[in-house]
């Protein structure tokens, strides 16, 4: 018997969940699905949720010390290189700090990545090697660097 390859929830340890909903929820203009004093849920996709925690909680609940910032990326893949420079200015006027100004990336597509309040690094990326079916499968294709920036 396999196990499901499957992600169901992201959880952000958060310093303040009043500050990191207001960016996410008014900054950001994502609509929670389940808003709760002591945690938020956004919905990410088919089968796919974030939610914000209070750090201290996420340390209480798991029972060991947690830290701010990830050392990874979160990535939203947007349609168009004018969606990610939409998409990093919205961020920016939040409140986030912008690590990466929107560029052309070497695979191809055009990225860029900021952080939220917490340190929480997210790319905001447009991969025309990307696509998404009905049934919420991911497609990756390579792309040619040179032909894409035509």
């Amino acid at each position: 018997m396999t196990t499901q390859q499957r992600l169901s929830l992201v959880t952000l340890g958060v310093g303040d969940l009043l500050v990191s909903r207001r960016f996410y929820s008014e900054g950001l203009g994502w609509s929670p699905l389940l808003d709760l004093d002591e945690v938020v849920f956004y919905q990410m996709g088919p089968g796919l949720a974030l939610a914000l925690f209070p750090l201290a909680d996420l340390a209480a609940d798991v029972g060991s010390p947690a830290t701010a910032g990830t050392p990874f990326t979160l990535a939203r893949n947007v349609g168009s290189p004018a969606e990610v420079d939409e998409a990093m200015a919205r961020a920016a006027a939040a409140g986030a700090k912008v690590l990466k100004p929107a560029q052309r990336a070497a695979f191809g597509g055009y990225h860029g990545y900021f952080a939220d309040p917490d340190g929480h690094r997210w790319e905001i990326c447009h991969n025309p090697g990307w696509s998404v079916a009905e049934d919420g499968t991911v497609s990756l294709t390579t792309v040619d660097p040179d032909a894409a920036s035509r």
